[in-house]
């Protein structure tokens, strides 16, 4: 630790709550992003980083300085979030859900209940420190791409912790036996089973190995272009933008189409269909291409908040259309709840 984290760590164990503030400033973004990661919730991250925060305040006194601050603080977080995952099934995309729908078929209704995955605005992921280590093996962006966060929910909450804090973080064997109370060889073959199951599930190419290969030009081209497609409602244009197997999934709505028809006739009856207007706002989500979606309400004659997009590419193509219906979600990535005509 630098000598102002040592300052602000000696005055917080007497009792400074404004230290203890700064110096959990210090981590806190990257806290709460590896809450996400263990829990796949904006909510439930939030949670589990408000109880790691006290839990922290109520132990300083007994931080001894044995492990780094920051290796302590996420043995309470990585605790904190293995006992909320006790209490609450595991969240899913409409892809892990059930079946693909025919598109002629009416929507079904939105499913209530916690299960769904939730978007991750960049903006408060911690970067601060970029890779944590050598050993890490994901980029921090990589990390909570949609396959990425989708693929961890495949894995038991113990494996989960330790890929995260190994591969993600690039803690030790060691350390991450002394967090969660395992020795470095159970560490090591837990790591192994989660990479067989992650690494199933993975594309061949991450988000932001694609992202880069696209290019700034292209991708900005490709963003106006899927804007102005979809607030003219140009069908066409939209699907021309399309992979052959892509598909479009809406959660808390367990419906979803695979394939460019499906898609597309979805679009032409429903999204896209004559009458309704929209307007877009690009924002950035799990290290992908997202938009805030505002479809026009003819009641208080204003675009409403209706759900984050975000878009999943395949080369230049768009393979994957994740739109998270919810405008309580806006106020996550800084965005109002109405759009002025």
């Amino acid at each position: 630790m630098t000598n102002r984290e040592n300052d602000l760590l000696d005055a917080a164990r007497c009792g400074d709550e404004s230290a203890f503030s700064q110096l959990i400033g210090l981590h806190r973004a990257a806290l709460h992003a590896h809450c996400y990661r263990m829990l796949g919730s904006l909510q439930d991250a939030e949670d589990a980083l408000q109880e790691t925060l006290l839990n922290a305040w109520r132990a300083l006194p007994r931080f001894e300085g044995r492990s780094s601050l920051k290796s302590w603080l996420y043995r309470i977080a990585t605790n904190a979030c293995l006992k909320a995952i006790e209490r609450r099934p595991r969240r899913v995309l409409p892809i892990d859900y059930g079946p693909a729908a025919d598109p002629h078929d009416p929507l079904a209704q939105p499913i209530v209940e916690s299960v769904w995955l939730e978007p991750y605005p960049d903006a408060s992921i911690g970067l601060e420190d970029g890779l944590a280590s050598p050993d890490a093996r994901y980029e921090q962006r990589e990390a909570v791409e949609l396959a990425f966060m989708a693929a961890l929910q495949h894995i038991p909450a113990k494996q989960r912790a330790v890929l995260i804090l190994r591969d993600v973080l690039g803690f030790s064997a060691r350390e991450v036996a002394e967090t969660l109370e395992m020795t470095p060889a159970a560490v090591d073959a837990a790591l192994q089973r989660a990479h067989k199951t992650v690494d199933e599930r993975l594309p061949a190419r991450s988000q932001q190995a694609t992202l880069q290969a696209v290019g700034d030009e292209r991708l900005r081209e490709l963003v106006d272009g899927f804007v102005d497609a979809w607030e003219r409602a140009d069908v066409n244009s939209v699907v021309a933008m399309l992979a052959h197997d892509a598909t479009i999934t809406m959660p808390p709505r367990p419906t979803w189409y695979r394939g460019r028809d499906a898609v597309e006739t979805f679009l032409r009856s429903v999204a896209l269909a004559a009458g309704i207007r929209w307007r877009l706002r690009p924002v950035s989500a799990n290290g992908q291409l997202a938009f805030g979606e505002y479809r026009w309400n003819e009641t208080n004659r204003h675009f409403v908040a209706e759900a984050v997009t975000v878009l999943t590419l395949a080369d230049a193509l768009i393979a994957d259309i994740t739109a998270f219906r919810g405008p309580e979600l806006f106020a996550h990535f800084g965005l109002p709840e109405l759009l002025e005509p």
